[in-house]
C-alpha cells in the first residue's frame, strides 16, 4: 500500500480537455489538499457544452461496469477513504457505481461516499430523465454527503424551494446524514449562499453574489468540503474553508475577464483562503417543529 496518511479518494465524473469543470476541477482541488486521485471519467469532451457543440467521447456500458469492478477488487483499495461522483454519461453508468460504492463500502463500513448529483438548474434537467432518476433512487441512498444545487434538490424532492426551510425541509426528506445545497436563499442583500444541513446543525455561509459566472464552482466546492471533512475539521469550518475558497477563485477569475476558473493559478485560494465568509447558525427543523 501506498504510504499515504490522507488515503485516497475515488473521482468519477466528466473530463474537458480545456477548462476547469467536472474532474479537471474535482481532482486539482483534492490533490493541491493533499489527497491523491483515483480519477474516472465518464465522458470526455473538447470543453463544457456551454461553451457551444462539441465531439462527445463515450464509454461502452460493459467495459466501464469492468473497470468499476477492477477498481472495487483491486489489491490498492483499502487506501481508499472515500469517494466522489458527479455528472454521469449514461444510467448503465450509474447502476455499476452504485455497485462500486456497496462492494467498498462493505470492505469499508467508514468509507465516506459525497454524491454531487449533476443533473441540471434552473434551466432544466441536462441528463435524460432516466439518468437522473438512477442517481435520485440508486446514488443517494448510499450518501455520506450530497451536495446538490437548489434546483437538483427541487426535482429530487418534487416541491418548489423557495424559502430555506423549504430547503431545509426537502434535504431531510430525502435522507444523506449531511448536505450542503449551494444557490440557497441568500440573508444579506446582493449574496447568495451554502446551505448546510445535518442531522443537528443548519448553516448558511454567504457571500457577495457574482453576475455570468464561468462553470465548475459546484464540482469545485464539493471537492474542497469532501477535502476538509477527511482533514478532520467539523462541518461549520469546513463550509466556511470551502465557501472561501470558491469564492476567492470566482472573484480572481472575474477580475482576470476569462471564462474558465483559474485554478492553475489561484492554488493559494484552495489552501489557505483569505475570502471573508458570513456563517449564519438556521433553526433546525427538528427544533422548530418541537414547538
Amino acid at each position: 500500500m501506498q504510504d499515504n496518511t490522507n488515503g485516497s479518494v475515488i473521482v468519477i465524473s466528466s473530463h474537458v480537455m480545456r477548462g476547469s469543470v467536472g474532474n479537471r476541477a474535482v481532482v486539482f482541488g483534492l490533490e493541491t489538499l493533499g489527497f491523491p486521485v483515483w480519477a474516472v471519467p465518464t465522458i470526455v469532451m473538447p470543453w463544457h457544452p456551454g461553451h457551444g457543440p462539441s465531439t462527445r467521447l463515450r464509454f461502452d456500458n460493459a467495459e466501464f461496469d469492468k473497470a468499476m469492478q477492477d477498481l472495487a477488487t483491486s489489491k490498492w483499495s483499502s487506501e481508499v477513504r472515500a469517494i466522489l461522483t458527479g455528472y454521469f454519461g449514461s444510467v448503465e453508468q450509474v447502476r455499476s457505481v452504485a455497485r462500486l460504492i456497496r462492494t467498498m463500502k462493505e470492505a469499508n463500513p467508514d468509507l465516506i461516499y459525497l454524491c454531487d448529483p449533476v443533473m441540471g438548474d434552473k434551466g432544466g434537467l441536462y441528463v435524460p430523465i432516466e439518468t437522473a432518476q438512477a442517481i435520485r433512487d440508486e446514488l443517494i441512498p448510499l450518501a455520506t454527503v450530497s451536495t446538490p444545487n437548489r434546483y437538483e434538490l427541487a426535482w429530487m424532492s418534487g416541491a418548489e424551494l423557495e424559502t430555506n426551510n423549504e430547503i431545509m425541509d426537502a434535504a431531510l426528506a430525502l435522507g444523506p446524514p449531511k448536505m450542503l445545497v449551494t444557490s440557497a436563499v441568500p440573508m444579506m442583500a446582493g449574496g447568495i449562499g451554502n446551505l448546510f444541513l445535518s442531522g443537528r446543525h443548519a448553516l448558511l455561509a454567504e457571500h457577495r453574489s457574482i453576475d455570468n459566472v464561468p462553470n465548475g464552482l459546484g464540482d469545485l466546492i464539493s471537492a474542497l468540503f469532501l477535502a476538509r471533512l477527511l482533514q478532520g475539521m467539523d462541518d461549520e469550518r469546513a463550509l466556511q474553508l470551502a465557501t472561501a475558497s470558491v469564492f476567492e477563485v470566482l472573484a480572481r477569475t472575474m477580475k482576470r475577464g476569462l471564462n474558465e476558473l483559474t485554478l492553475e493559478t489561484d492554488a493559494s485560494s484552495l489552501s489557505t483562503p483569505m475570502a471573508m465568509v458570513q456563517m449564519r447558525h438556521l433553526l433546525h427543523p427538528s427544533r422548530s417543529k418541537r414547538k
